[in-house]
């Protein structure tokens, strides 16, 4: 399953309601750190599927759920179980420590 681009409308069913993991990846087109992380984010998005959701919120076209979840840094990777957000990752991150998130 590729990644599921999320915005203020789908957020609630996509994220909070979703009956797997979803691992949120709040980023920027300008952003050169985010363009970095971004095929790690794919690939383990391709490699979970089913597993773990994997969602891309672009902050500057969302700013509420930027400022909702306290994102001041981008990238932040940020991993929601049951409608909560359990974990967060500000930066750039090796394969393995995204992945550790999510256990």
């Amino acid at each position: 399953m590729a990644e599921i681009i999320i915005t203020a409308d789908n957020f609630q069913q996509e994220v909070l309601n979703s009956p797997i993991p979803v691992l949120v990846d709040f980023w920027a087109t300008w952003c050169g750190p985010c363009k970095m992380v971004a095929p790690v984010v794919a690939e383990i998005a391709e490699e979970l599927a089913g597993v773990v959701k994997v969602a891309k919120v672009d902050v500057d076209d969302n700013r509420e759920l930027a400022i909702e979840y306290g994102i001041s840094s981008i990238p932040t990777l940020m991993v929601f179980k049951n409608g909560e957000p359990v974990k967060a990752a500000v930066g750039v991150r090796p394969k393995a420590a995204i992945l550790s998130m999510l256990k």
